[in-house]
């Protein structure tokens, strides 16, 4: 031990009081920035420590000084960390667009801007400014999506809920509660967070009827298995997985022939929320919201945050009389989201309407071409030579995903930056790119940290570089 018994009590006289640290210098507007009962529990920890490690015998009478002189400096710099933003802003430079753990759809700088107008003051977010009466938030994203789906042949209706999980849940509970409700073997997926489709559908009150095998369901399945309890023939879109081989699955058209033959609805959970249409830029059999509307599915969900490009939520669209069905279910109001999430969800829809892809993130990221990213990169790997002579970078090829549970297994081509270094280790690279004032946050491979520049947005490069020119320091 470094000191002993004999010394101990010497030792805690030296420590001041919490009143004698928070009249020191400085500290009075350190309380009036940060709140006196913020500080005063900062300052109640730190000595508490410093007791236990007397205690311990861990500290000399030097060390207790020393401890007590930068005690201020200390509280300030603790108070500085428990007292800022958890949720900050970072760099997605991992390659996929739908990152979940980073937020999935970035939002797009005028939904940003329509979210501040609208939430910063009053909206009329439930009022009718024709009639002066009281209307339904639901037609500030209805009508541009009636505009969206207007080319399918059919009107459609469309309301909001907090997620697509939670568009599922509700849908069934409103369609099929106390009946059953007929779904392939093969679509029992489970989501994501151990989220299965089993435990929605047994929440929502409806009898899961499962019908063919994990890799081949005929529409006959379908048919012989509808009796009287048979409330809803139910598709899943398997978004996150592929099942290929010996597989066979009948089409919508032929689903939504026997719904009407029997009439009993479709339903479909699209999940990743196709508007666009991925194969423009190479993506095949990701299916559209158009198409599987068009095909005479009945009721389809989907989320906000994935393929759409703007804030997590759950869509219901279809069948008009379906989905005032839904609305009017008690569960409605407890999923329904607020003027922020309608305001972003507006500006995002009159974006497709213009036909101005580039305007939503992620689709501009989809969009993309190697050259344009190639530019980028071996500009950036140029600075960095001259910049960093200790680490060794250069452009690689690289595959980017869309990610969120969107179409598994297909990539988009790009360009990273591979930062390799002989007296760092990659996750020491990686770990410091992470630190940085604007964390970065990329992937590691074969002992590289790669920084794949379609999902980093060109006004970030400059910062990008600085972190990397940082790691060598």
């Amino acid at each position: 031990m470094v000191s002993s018994i004999s010394t101990q009590q010497d030792q805690f006289r030296l420590l001041p009081s919490i009143d004698e640290l928070l009249r020191s210098e400085g500290m009075q507007a350190v309380m009036a920035r940060e709140g006196r009962a913020a500080t005063v529990a900062a300052a109640r920890r730190l000595l508490d420590e410093l007791r236990a490690r007397i205690a311990r015998g861990e500290m000399d009478q030097a060390q207790v000084m020393a401890a007590v002189e930068e005690a201020p400096s200390e509280l300030v710099h603790r108070l500085r960390e428990t007292m800022a933003y958890s949720l900050r802003q970072v760099i997605n430079a991992t390659g996929v667009i739908l990152h979940t753990n980073l937020g999935r759809a970035p939002l797009s700088g005028e939904a940003l801007r329509h979210v501040v107008e609208v939430a910063q003051g009053y909206s009329n977010v439930e009022l009718d400014l024709a009639t002066g009466e009281r209307g339904k938030r639901d037609v500030h994203v209805d009508r541009l999506f009636a505009r969206v789906f207007g080319e399918i042949g059919r009107e459609v209706a469309t309301i909001v809920v907090n997620n697509n999980a939670a568009a599922v849940l509700l849908t069934l509970n409103a369609l099929a509660e106390g009946g059953e409700v007929i779904v392939s073997r093969g679509e029992l997926v489970e989501i994501g967070g151990s989220f299965r489709i089993p435990d929605v559908m047994a929440k929502s009150g409806a009898v899961l009827r499962d019908v063919g095998t994990t890799n081949r369901t005929r529409i006959g399945d379908y048919e012989q298995a509808i009796n009287e309890r048979t409330k809803l023939l139910l598709r899943v879109h398997r978004s996150n997985f592929e099942i290929t081989g010996f597989t066979e699955q009948p089409s919508l058209e032929e689903m939504a022939a026997v719904g009407r033959k029997h009439g009993i609805p479709v339903m479909e959970d699209l999940g990743s929320g196709d508007i666009f249409g991925l194969s423009s830029i190479g993506i095949r059999d990701e299916p559209t919201i158009a198409a599987s509307l068009r095909a005479g599915v009945d009721v389809v969900t989907f989320s906000g945050d994935k393929l759409l490009g703007g804030p997590q939520a759950g869509l219901i669209t279809g069948n008009r009389e379906l989905v005032a069905r839904v609305r009017k279910n008690p569960l409605f109001r407890a999923l329904r989201v607020d003027k922020m999430f309608y305001a972003a969800l507006e500006a995002t829809l009159l974006a497709y309407l213009r036909e101005d892809y580039d305007a939503i993130p992620a689709l501009r990221m989809m969009r993309l071409t190697e050259e344009q990213i190639d530019e980028r990169a071996e500009h950036m790997m140029r600075k960095l030579h001259i910049s960093t002579p200790r680490l060794n970078v250069e452009v690689v090829q690289a595959r980017s995903v869309i990610g969120g549970g969107s179409a598994p297994g297909a990539t988009l081509p790009s360009r990273a930056l591979a930062v390799s270094s002989p007296e760092m280790g990659a996750d020491e690279i990686a770990m410091k790119l992470r630190e940085w004032s604007t964390p970065i946050i990329a992937r590691v491979e074969e002992g590289r940290v790669l920084l794949d520049l379609r999902t980093v947005d060109p006004s970030q490069d400059e910062v990008v570089l600085r972190a990397v020119e940082g790691t060598s320091n």
